[in-house]
């Protein structure tokens, strides 16, 4: 079994900001767009909020690439290129688990940190002549997934299962230690075992169960096998999540 850390939402890269928390919950943001979109900011009521976080730079009526996408208890996430060569190279598919994660901020913009925002259990893989709106598994979801739209890699693939967004910023889902730097994460223990995809370099693990992450990068992944620790961190991690 697998669990995926998976970079998702809004940045200093992709949207200029970080998403924000309001009234306690966080709301990420999906990344901008000009293409391979039929959805707008408006249309997941996210007008008002993404024109506030960027100053107006990014308004209800501005294309956004809706991924992961929830719905109905389920989740659906594309990927293509290089980062699914990854995937694929890791062992990645039915079984394993998706969790999502991003920068955040308190809405007034203090102290941007990264955070579990949501997951996604792997139930099947959509690829090939398969990957169209037109398929059963993806023609349930309220609005065109991004990754049926348009020209993509060959690779370009649907990772479909169960999913939750967060219903709350409970601490428990903060990935970044207290007081920053924003790329040291406090990680379980049993994290510093099976090792992370990106990050084999010796320094970048630190003393106190902490990480150094790599500053791009969209999916990073541990390949826990049979191990009962990260298995029951990961059921904690989940119920956290569906609340």
């Amino acid at each position: 079994m697998r669990i995926i850390f998976s970079r998702k939402g809004f940045d200093t890269g992709s949207g200029g900001a970080p998403s924000p928390i309001i009234d306690g919950r966080p709301i990420s943001l999906p990344i901008p767009t000009k293409r391979r979109s039929s959805t707008c900011y408006g249309d997941l009521g996210l007008g008002e909020t993404v024109a506030n976080v960027t100053k107006g730079r990014i308004c209800a009526d501005h294309l956004c690439h809706e991924d992961p996408m929830f719905f109905d208890g389920r989740c659906l996430f594309g990927q293509c290129g290089a980062a699914q060569s990854h995937l694929r190279r890791q062992g990645v598919g039915p079984g394993d688990v998706l969790l999502f994660f991003g920068l955040f901020s308190e809405d007034d913009g203090r102290e941007r940190h990264h955070r579990l925002y949501g997951y996604m259990r792997v139930d099947s893989v959509i690829e090939g002549d398969g990957l169209s709106a037109g398929h059963p598994r993806v023609a349930a979801a309220p609005r065109p997934h991004p990754h049926t739209i348009g020209e993509w890699n060959a690779n370009n693939c649907l990772y479909v299962g169960h999913g939750r967004l967060a219903g709350s910023a409970d601490p428990r889902l903060r990935l970044t230690t207290a007081g920053g730097p924003l790329r040291l994460w406090d990680v379980p223990a049993w994290l510093t075992e099976t090792g992370l995809s990106y990050h084999g370099r010796a320094d970048r693990w630190h003393d106190g169960n902490r990480l150094e992450i790599v500053s791009r990068g969209q999916e990073f992944v541990a390949d826990i096998g049979d191990r009962e620790e990260p298995r029951r961190w990961l059921e904690d991690i989940i119920g956290i999540i569906a609340g």
